[in-house]
Formats: structure tokens, sequence, C-alpha cells
């Protein structure tokens, strides 16, 4: 890699118009997102049912339509008036939402749908709108993202592995500044901690459990399955990489076949959790609920903690979001939405008796603990990316890392800091106190799936440990991108390196 480091910092906040419309030459247009409150007002059709939603956000000087998820190719154009109103409005230069007191004055368009009337109102986010629409996200993994999420978080892993354990001025004595982080490759390979080994695990189970396809992969399937590669890591002779406490005892347990409830670690909400929780969400053509259930069972395998089941799914949602062309803006809110959403939700099929056995009279009440302190975990990277500081511990910031929230917390604060910057991204996470591998390989596998295939110099890739298990494994996920290969040709480099 050049010494020559990339320096252009991208503000979390997006403070700045995100356009990525804009063509030189081209007219203006208001920005497509925003991670920010909106103000919004709703269309309807000529029968009055409503088909969409106009939003305006002025701090970021974006605004858009949201149509129903049921809007038929009639509605579709009816709502494309309002679009040209929008870059009408632009184009004069107003603010959003001076657009949409626009609207509200002259409520009819030529395309034959009108403003309801009184609909003016303010979400905390366009996920609120997303949730009124009934919008689907895609279920196909695009850009890469399975294979160079995985790619991240091995990365991350490597990265973290001989740093985890050095508080701020080791590492400067060591390596000097965070942005002189580089891959440790030894005799070729890059190798990695527990952290990738037991995703590995997961990896191998999902493909396991969804031999018959994704609608077979259930708690009855998925068990199994987790149990068998979890024990299996346990007895490898490469598990030698400061495996953390809790996946040992919980693993040696299942080996003698006790049930899974009895073999996890009640009070333990480790970020063993989560730290392996991603290739859940990168199989492709999971429904929400098993995404959700799956996350959640392999972490409670292990971990039985409230809080590390929700940050384990959380984690998932977030991969699977970035994977699924979420702009970096909108995470954070999103995640918010989806936390609250499920707040109360505790997946009996999947998780059975555990509450219980817990000592938890009412099993929402349970898992509403677990998200009450994860999304605690997230307004805490919400107040410090109001004043984003890279050159600051992500540890100081966000917590250690050791517990499964604050994992969560430090790799997103990272991600958030260089959205645009993979290489930076694991670089700023694994340069931390904390639990440097861990946060850093969360933080490798957000970035992967968020920017796909061009995200890492190619020379880190093919130096990775455990290519060849993962090869034929996790390409295949990536529909329509059969040539990205873990250990393979590099499809690029990340922005402003060279491989």
């Amino acid at each position: 890699m050049s010494s020559e480091r990339h320096d252009r910092r991208v503000n979390p906040r997006f403070a700045e118009s995100v356009g990525g419309y804009i063509v030189p030459g081209g007219p203006p247009r208001y920005a497509r997102h925003t991670g920010r409150p909106v103000r919004y007002v709703a269309i309807a059709n000529p029968e009055n049912q409503v088909i969409g939603y106009v939003w305006a956000n002025d701090e970021d000087d974006a605004a858009s339509v949201v149509l129903h998820s049921t809007a038929t190719p009639a509605e579709s154009n009816m709502a494309g008036a309002w679009v040209f109103h929008l870059h009408r409005a632009k184009e004069r230069g107003e603010r959003p939402t001076h657009a949409l007191e626009e609207m509200l004055r002259n409520p009819s368009s030529a395309g034959g749908s009108h403003i309801v009337a009184g609909s003016l109102a303010e979400a905390e986010s366009i996920a609120v709108l997303d949730h009124l629409t009934g919008r689907k996200w895609r279920q196909d993994t695009i850009k890469g993202g399975a294979v160079a999420s995985i790619h991240g978080l091995a990365i991350g892993d490597a990265l973290g592995y001989p740093t985890e354990f050095l508080d701020l001025a080791a590492l400067t004595r060591r390596y000097g500044s965070w942005r002189q982080l580089e891959l440790p490759v030894q005799d070729g390979v890059a190798r990695v901690s527990d952290d990738t080994q037991m995703t590995l695990a997961v990896i191998e189970a999902l493909a396991e459990a969804s031999l018959d396809g994704v609608s077979a992969v259930t708690a009855a399937t998925v068990e199994p399955a987790l149990r068998k590669h979890f024990v299996a890591w346990l007895r490898s002779p490469d598990n030698n990489r400061a495996p953390g406490r809790t996946c040992l005892d919980a693993c040696a347990a299942l080996e003698r076949g006790v049930p899974w409830q009895e073999a996890t670690v009640l009070p333990s909400k480790g970020c063993g959790a989560n730290m392996r929780v991603a290739p859940v969400a990168l199989l492709p053509g999971l429904t929400a609920e098993q995404r959700a259930g799956t996350a959640q069972l392999q972490a409670a395998l292990t971990h039985g903690h409230p809080t590390a089941l929700a940050a384990s799914d959380l984690t998932a949602h977030a991969v699977w979001l970035l994977a699924h062309n979420c702009h970096p803006s909108e995470l954070l809110p999103r995640l918010r939405h989806y936390g609250r959403s499920a707040r109360r939700t505790y997946h009996g099929d999947w998780l059975g008796d555990l509450a219980q056995r817990a000592g938890a009279s009412d099993p929402a009440a349970f898992i509403a603990h677990g998200w009450d302190e994860t999304l605690a975990a997230l307004d805490t990277v919400a107040a410090a990316l109001d004043q984003p500081d890279p050159e600051r511990d992500p540890c100081e910031v966000a917590g250690a890392g050791w517990i499964a929230e604050e994992a969560l917390a430090a790799a997103v604060y990272c991600f958030l800091l260089f959205p645009e910057e993979p290489v930076a991204v694991v670089q700023r996470a694994a340069f931390s106190s904390g639990d440097s591998d861990s946060v850093a390989a969360l933080a490798g596998a957000l970035a992967g799936a968020s920017v796909g295939g061009p995200a890492w110099p190619a020379d880190w890739v093919r130096a990775l440990e455990y290519g060849d298990r993962v090869r034929p494994l996790v390409a295949p996920w990536d529909a329509g991108h059969t040539h990205a290969r873990w250990g393979g040709p590099g499809r690029g480099t990340a922005p402003g390196r060279r491989a």
C-alpha cells in the first residue's frame, strides 16, 4: 500500500447535499437521502386513496417521493407530476419545505393526483414512510456485497488481532498513526482470530441448513447445524486465537448434547454473540422473520442475555440494509426504527423457553430490555457524530466493545466516519483501545456490504486465511456477481489506494 494516505474526510451527518443524481452540466436536483427528520404530505389518486408521500428536509437540501408498495403504473405516473414540481422548485432555488408549502397551496396536479388536505406531518426519518407505504427492500444481495462484507470482516479481524489489548499509547509507539496501520501478513497469510473462525462456522451452518432452499431455514434445521459447526470449531487445532470463555464453555456444553437453552451462558452479552452474525444478513432470500430468528438463535446458543440477542439482530439488520443500498446517512434512523418496531417481539419459535429459563415471567419484557440497551448504544453514536473526531479512540466514544451493543456501536461509528473509505474504516476501528479485532471485524463487514466488490485491496484479499473454505460458499450469495471470489483476483482497490 502507498504510504501516502487518502485524507478526504466525510462528514457522517451529511450536512451537505448528497445528490448521487448530479451529472456535470445537468439540472439541479434535491438530494434523495437524509438521515434527519422529514416533513411530508400524502398524495392520493382521484378516488382519494393514498398512493404515496412527498417528503422534504432543509438541512440536507433533500426531497423526494415515496410510493406505496401497491401503487399501479398509472399511479406512478401521477406521482411523477410531484417529482417534476420538486425539480422546478429546486431550479428556482427554493428550500425543500417551501416546495411542500407550494404543493399545499396548489394541491391538485395535472396528472390527476392531489395532496390530501391536512396531511402535513413530521417523521423522525424516512424509515417511517417506508413503514407507511409498505415499501419492500429488494431481497437479492447486490453490489457484490456478500463477498465484500465477509472480506471486510476478515480484514478487520486480521488488522485488529495484534492490536487487541493495547492502549492508545502502546499503539502509537508501535504503529505511529492509525492511518499507517497495514494488514499484517506473514508467509503470505493474514492470520485471523476466533471472530472470523466462528463466522466461518456460521457460514457453513447456514449453507448446510439451506441445502433444500431458504424456506428450509428454520430453528429445527439451523440449531443442529450451528451446534455441529460450533463444536467443530471448539475442537479444531486452530482454535488457539484467544477465544472467549463464554463461547468455549457454551460450545463444550453443546458438545455434551444438552438442550442449547441449558448450554448457553445466560448472563453473558459479550460481543462473541454478534461478531459472527454477518452471514445471516447475507444469505439471500431469507424473510425478515428468518433473518431475525436466525440472528438471535446463533447468538443465543452461547450468549443468553437479551442484549446479546437484540444486538445480534440489529447487527445483522445493519449489514442487510447496507448490502441492499441503504445510504449511510439513513443507517442510524433505520436501525432505530427497526429496533423500536421489534422491541417487544420475542421470537418464540426460534428461542423456545430461553426467557423463562432466564427467570423472566414476560418474554416480551425480557427481549425489550435487550433492545433498550442496544438502542441506547446507538444514541451514543448519534451524539458523537454531531461533532465527529476521526482522531479520537472509537472505544472512548462508544465503549470498549467487549459487550455486544458496544461492539456494534463502535463499529457503526467507525463506518459512519468514513462511509466511502472502507480501508480507513477498518484502520480506525483496529487502532482502538478495546476489543479491537471484534470492533474492526464488524466495521469491515459494514463497509464491505455498503461499498461492495471494489472495497478492498486485492493483495489484502489474496492474503486472507481460510479462503478455500469460504470461496464456494459465499460467492453464490452474490446474485449476478459470480466473478467476485474470496482470495481471487481483486475487482479494484479502495479509493485513493493501490493494491
